[in-house]
């Protein structure tokens, strides 16, 4: 999952609750243009995350996002149906599977 944070660092956009979450639903992994919290819990489960930052405060609940729409940040644009592939030195988006 995408999720534009307009690269804020006032706030957390995911801990451990949400990756858990996340993970028990067969997400892969989380790109965050923002912070993660409760980096310990998340980097023991099974599930890759990529923040900007880590962050303890817990972000105030304004609404629903959106989903399924493309979000551009870091220079790169992500569009729904792209592959996503990411390690500890970066991302690359595919418009097909390369594996």
């Amino acid at each position: 999952m995408v999720v534009d944070g307009g690269a804020s660092l006032r706030a957390a956009l995911i801990g451990d609750v949400l990756a858990r979450r996340a993970q028990d639903n067969g997400y892969a992994g989380f790109v965050i243009n923002g912070c993660v919290r409760d980096t310990l819990e998340c980097a023991a489960m099974d599930i890759g995350i990529m923040a900007l930052a880590a962050n303890p405060t817990r972000p105030q609940k304004k609404g629903f996002g959106e989903r399924g729409i493309p979000v551009a940040f870091a220079g790169a644009k992500f569009t729904p149906g792209e592959w996503l592939y990411a390690d500890e030195d970066g991302i690359l988006l595919c418009p097909r599977n390369l594996l």
